[in-house]
């Protein structure tokens, strides 16, 4: 005769009445969303909040991963109600990812549109040409080479370029440059 341990002197009749008592706490247990179900993972809210706002910028996303791990808890078929507390702390680390990944997508997808670069509308093309013709109007009434200066800076060259061109000391290359830009700059307020 074997002997099992735990189990000394039952009789074969009895172990169905056992596995039946032990069934039947259970079987409320088992149901999703019941009473019972609520009644086993509701303990643990308090500690999946702190879990969750280690891990989150705000206190309301904590809250609502805790929320949702409960949730998940209360309505998973197959949880076994003796590794609740694993099943609830794994689910709230998983919902913190989720939730990060979730806001680094968001952050890549707004750079990406900040970034792209947008066609001007005719209207800006437009207002940059007829800008561009005044101020092409004003170096004109700039003295020679104050005139000379601005219109070689507007064609991309530097100052020390303008001067060598001009044969010319770059201090005298900037201090016309600096005067031509202060008579823009007064043409333009008026």
């Amino acid at each position: 005769m074997t002997l099992i341990i735990g189990e000394e002197n039952e009789s074969p009749t009895s172990q169905p009445a056992r596995q039946a008592a032990q069934a039947a706490p259970l079987a409320a247990v088992d149901q999703p969303f019941s009473g019972d179900r609520w009644s086993l993972v509701l303990p643990h809210r308090e500690r999946l909040v702190h879990i969750a706002r280690r891990r989150l910028p705000s206190t309301a996303d904590a809250e609502d991963c805790a929320q949702e791990a409960l949730v998940r808890a209360a309505g998973f078929r197959n949880l076994d109600s003796h590794r609740v507390g694993q099943f609830l702390t794994t689910t709230v680390l998983r919902l913190c990812v989720d939730h990060h990944r979730a806001r680094m997508r968001a952050d890549r997808a707004m750079a990406r549109s900040v970034a792209a670069p947008s066609d001007p509308g005719p209207e800006d093309s437009t207002c940059d040409r007829a800008e561009a013709l005044w101020l092409l109007d004003q170096t004109r009434r700039l003295r020679g080479r104050e005139r000379q200066i601005m219109m070689a800076r507007a064609a991309g060259r530097t100052t020390r370029q303008a001067a060598d061109d001009l044969s010319i000391s770059v201090k005298a290359a900037e201090g016309a440059f600096t005067r031509g830009r202060a008579r823009l700059l007064a043409a333009s307020r008026v």
